[in-house]
């Protein structure tokens, strides 16, 4: 059943889950009521493992997964009713079909090193509005840069007659609140260096400069720093903030790989060319049509960012993965299966939209084939709970049917049923035991679907010639999908945990 495409697509939440982190800073100079947040090195980067894994584009390419490691923010990553969205996202997505490469997202957890996640094999790239510095230069190697960007101050409206200039700025007793581990934090050194007397308060490493703008949003801190793209962002969906002075200019922003992965450094290089580069004559920026469609859509005030925010007081009852979070619950529990596969399943198959019918004839939420339904009437697969029950019911099936195989093995086996049908795989398994390979072994099955799409060997199959290659990324994604949802679920209990601690420390 579902022999159809697929297009790419993976899911993740609400951008507003960022905004929930509530952290205690300390203070950089000595002043009265702060206290110094400790450091591990000097750079405030705090790796432990420099010594990189050996994975380059080959490997990468033989394993057909780019992971991307990047925050959870409106600009970097985030989820709106189960649709994926965020400009480094969209970026890297476009550099990964190009090279018809599925894309998993990693989600840096609360005290989760991104450098270490890069540098141990955990992900591939991290794409995060990094500036190229030299601190982190002497861990990771920079791509050719995707924009310019320059740093100010941002002050909450808490600020009387909020200071223009650094001058003004460094005569007056406001606090800076920015994490060690940030090129903010740097600079705002390097101007201390010269003389502008700066109170600089040090903020949770695991808050972003998102989670940092909604505290002063709240009011619950007074200034801090952030790209100029970033605050136009920002402003057009929090309140109370004010534009301070410029500290930096024309900073350099890149994806950060790997010292060891030349090939995919340079692949990466000449996408970027494409898509940005310096005028030879005028020495300014020239984007892509493609990159300025994305710039207009996150950083320059357009619709779609502001629309998906919602505030962190109305999180409940909207669901954290899509709208439809309690009803999948409901019906995976009552099954006895993973919720967030299902929810996986739903992101792949319909991007959460119930009234969605493919070229198949498949409909609903869960593309559920109305042949293969129990419900006869296939107006009500429309309906979002019918859909779901059925879709349930049949995925159920095909995980029974392979329950004597490991739980990895067992998903990927009932995913790929549920996609290309029972005929299909087990056309791949003959296949596979034709070849002397077990099988049983999902690696062994989807290389073996891959060679149905040849004539040599779909000629001799009982259900003939299958789009492998659909099926083979259709379960990819989906298990892809899975740990990125798992990911954010573990950062919104973390951010909630917090959050119940500062007000409890508030009202202490």
């Amino acid at each position: 059943m579902n022999a159809k495409s697929h297009h790419f697509s993976r899911n993740l939440l609400l951008p507003a889950l960022v905004a929930v982190g509530i952290t205690v800073a300390g203070c950089v100079k000595e002043r009265k009521n702060t206290e110094q947040e400790s450091v591990v090195d000097d750079n405030g980067l705090n790796v432990s493992v420099t010594e990189p894994v050996e994975r380059d584009f080959e490997e990468i390419e033989n394993s057909g997964v780019l992971r991307m490691i990047t925050n959870y923010s409106s600009n970097t990553y985030f989820l709106h009713q189960g649709i994926e969205r965020g400009f480094e996202y969209e970026l890297v997505r476009e550099f990964a079909n190009e090279h018809d490469l599925a894309l998993e997202v990693v989600i840096v957890g609360p005290n989760e090193n991104p450098y270490d996640l890069l540098n141990s094999g955990a992900g591939d790239l991290i794409a995060a509005n990094y500036t190229i510095t030299p601190e982190r230069k002497k861990y990771v190697n920079f791509t050719r840069p995707y924009n310019l960007v320059n740093q100010m101050i941002v002050f909450s409206d808490e600020v009387v007659n909020p200071p223009s200039t650094l001058e003004e700025l460094a005569q007056r007793d406001i606090p800076i609140s920015v994490r060690r581990n940030s090129s903010y934090f740097n600079r705002l050194q390097e101007l201390q260096s010269q003389g502008y007397d700066f109170e600089i308060r040090l903020a949770s490493s695991d808050m972003d400069t998102e989670s940092l703008l909604f505290e002063l949003a709240r009011n619950n801190r007074l200034a801090t720093v952030a790209d100029n793209n970033m605050y136009q962002a920002s402003s057009t969906y929090m309140n109370n903030l004010m534009k301070g002075p410029t500290i930096a200019r024309n900073d350099t922003i890149a994806w950060a790989i790997r010292q060891n992965s030349p090939d995919l450094e340079s692949r990466m290089n000449r996408f970027m060319y494409k898509h940005f580069r310096f005028s030879a004559q005028e020495g300014q920026p020239k984007r892509s049509t493609f990159l300025n469609v994305l710039r207009k859509r996150y950083f320059e005030g357009d619709k779609p960012v502001a629309e998906f925010f919602r505030p962190a007081s109305e999180i409940e009852g909207t669901g954290i993965i899509s709208p439809y979070d309690d009803l999948i619950r409901t019906v995976a529990d009552s099954a006895d299966i993973d919720w967030l596969m299902v929810a996986s399943i739903i992101a792949q198959e319909t991007k959460f939209n119930p009234n969605s019918k493919s070229w198949a004839g498949a409909v609903g939420l869960m593309q559920v084939m109305p042949q293969f339904s129990q419900v006869k009437n296939e107006q009500l697969l429309y309906d979002a709970e019918v859909n779901l029950r059925e879709g349930v019911r049949i995925i159920k099936e095909h995980l029974k049917h392979y329950s004597y195989l490991d739980s990895t093995n067992q998903w990927a086996f009932a995913l790929a049923t549920y996609n290309a049908g029972p005929g299909h795989v087990a056309d791949a398994r003959r296949l596979a035991i034709d070849h002397n390979k077990n099988p049983n072994e999902w690696e062994n099955v989807s290389d073996a679907l891959l060679k149905l799409m040849q004539r040599k060997y779909y000629k001799d199959a009982r259900f003939g010639f299958c789009r492998g290659i659909e099926t083979v990324r259709y379960v990819k994604e989906i298990i892809n999908r899975h740990k990125t949802y798992e990911s954010i679920l573990a950062m919104t209990e973390h951010k909630m945990a917090q959050r119940q601690l500062s007000m409890v420390g508030m009202l202490n």
